[in-house]
């Protein structure tokens, strides 16, 4: 065995990745993320006590994120991310490192929840830096960052892991708060925005993942040249923020879900600006204007550094746009429903706004109940389950979104209940901190608790982000939960035994079943 990887969902035959990553990371570098994991254990033994400094948590959060499904490909890069924790290690008197080859060889049990802590960790560090660049840092986010990597290198009671894991949960439930703060004072609460999917004649750039920075800067660069931005995959809320949409050549959305990058960058005539996950291998016939920037690297693509101040120079992006030329005409594009307009920038602040609404409308009986369906996407075929999820939710229900499981279904026009769209696109992954606020603002004014509500949470997951969210979830005491396409490999049948009996987590079974068993 050449590597060991099991933390997304598409892991080789559900047990996990052995010669090469389904994700095409290949087997050096899937050690060389172990070995930055277990240096990261090493500079937070090292940090015990004492003051770490800017760097050190700078290191801790993007050495984390880098390690991320789809996020750094690059062996090299991550050589470099090594050489500097170990230089913040030494700054702080060195500790030893966790030994590599014991991160996945203990007992099952303790595999589990370590790597459960750990994806978990993985995912809060993205959020974590998306909030830092922004200027926002919280000093209980970012100490949990050393307190839990110790914590992997130590043995615990099942009892004392699961504790770990709900203190974790309400850290990152902090973080998230951070980050919806840092992108509500950089660019303003969304507010809800129609979005095309065609795309007009003429150069163009196609900026992906979850940095907002990265597309105020672009949006910036580009501005009165006659280049248009279109954003895809969790790129998409962008267009409900206020001091982003106000740019007039952010024109629209370009394709759907990750997975689908190959087919849809395909000779497609204009670069395509990577600020986070998910990178897929680029095929030859768009490798040529693939950019990386932050810690998204793959061998071989252009990546852009952060300059002075945080500032980052897009101007080779820009030149391959004006190279490249877009297309001739305009394009029509559709989802994977047909439909070509999407709806998002429903946030928490937006929702609230008509809460009133969807109060009078529960007690009425308008709205019989209210379904969180969203997550990450994925390319199983099973994953067509939340769509016709949605697609059969009685037309008394209200569908909520978020993340990039949403392009499941988000080009439907499924109608409105008392002039809200059945639909109603929340953001972002990390904007499961709206769906919260939301949530606990409906149990307060109906004087219940959440799980009392006529409200279940279906969710789609894929990657380390939705581990975190999911650990959140839970530290609120939040049952009932529907988990899908198929159960986290690293869930040890007692670990799984432990959160069905305590949480009633259950995996999906069909949508008619489901269905059937939550709306009666």
């Amino acid at each position: 065995m050449s590597m060991f990887c099991f933390q997304c969902e598409e892991t080789a035959g559900g047990k996990g990745c052995t010669r090469a990553g389904v994700c095409g990371k290949e087997s050096q570098v899937a050690q060389k993320h172990d070995e930055l994991t277990c240096a990261l254990i090493g500079l937070a033994r090292a940090a015990e006590g004492k003051t770490p400094g800017k760097e050190a948590d700078e290191l801790v959060m993007k050495g984390l994120f880098a390690t991320v499904t789809n996020v750094n490909f690059d062996a090299r890069r991550i050589d470099e991310l090594l050489k500097h924790v170990e230089k913040e290690k030494e700054k702080l008197g060195g500790a030893e490192d966790f030994p590599a080859q014991d991160l996945w060889n203990e007992d099952t049990d303790t595999v589990s929840l370590r790597s459960t802590l750990l994806f978990g960790m993985r995912g809060m560090a993205a959020y974590a830096w998306h909030a830092y660049v922004l200027g926002k840092k919280d000093e209980e986010v970012t100490s949990w960052f050393y307190k839990g990597l110790r914590a992997l290198g130590r043995q615990h009671t099942v009892d004392e892991w699961l504790e770990l894991l709900m203190e974790f949960g309400k850290v990152n439930l902090k973080c998230m708060s951070l980050l919806d703060e840092a992108n509500t004072d950089a660019y303003g609460h969304p507010v809800p925005t129609k979005v095309t999917m065609n795309v007009e004649k003429g150069p163009f750039i196609i900026i992906t993942g979850h940095d907002l920075l990265d597309l105020k800067q672009l949006l910036e660069q580009t501005e009165g040249k006659g280049i248009n931005i279109y954003t895809h995959g969790e790129m998409l809320p962008a267009h409900g923020y206020p001091e982003l949409k106000r740019y007039p050549h952010l024109k629209g959305n370009f394709g759907t879900a990750w997975h689908n990058q190959q087919k849809e960058f395909d000779n497609v005539p204009a670069p395509i600006l990577f600020t986070t996950n998910c990178l897929k291998p680029p095929k030859s016939s768009y490798a040529d204007r693939v950019f990386t920037t932050s810690v998204v690297g793959y061998p071989g693509m252009k990546h852009i550094e952060e300059g002075i101040d945080g500032v980052k120079d897009f101007s080779a992006v820009i030149q391959k746009a004006i190279e490249l030329g877009g297309y001739e005409e305009d394009k029509h594009f559709t989802g994977i429903n047909g439909g070509s307009e999407l709806i998002t920038g429903f946030a928490r602040n937006a929702v609230l706004g008509v809460a009133d609404k969807i109060i009078d409308a529960v007690k009425s009986g308008d709205i019989r109940h209210i379904f969180l369906v969203g997550g990450c996407d994925g390319a199983k075929p099973s994953r067509n389950y939340y769509t016709e999820f949605v697609k059969k939710a009685p037309e008394d229900t209200i569908i909520l979104t978020l993340g990039c499981g949403k392009y499941r279904f988000n080009d439907l026009d499924l109608g409105e209940i008392r002039g809200l769209p059945r639909i109603i696109d929340m953001g972002q992954c990390n904007d499961a901190y709206s769906a919260i606020q939301v949530a606990s603002a409906l149990a307060e004014a109906f004087g219940c608790g959440v799980n009392d509500l006529p409200l279940t949470l279906v969710l789609s997951w894929y990657e380390q982000k939705a581990v975190c969210i999911l650990l959140t979830l839970l530290s609120l005491g939040i049952r009932n939960i529907y988990v899908g396409p198929t159960l986290p490999a690293f869930f040890s049948s007692n670990v799984l035994s432990v959160l069905a009996d305590d949480f009633n987590l259950r995996l999906i079974s069909t949508p008619e079943e489901d269905l059937e068993a939550i709306v009666r």
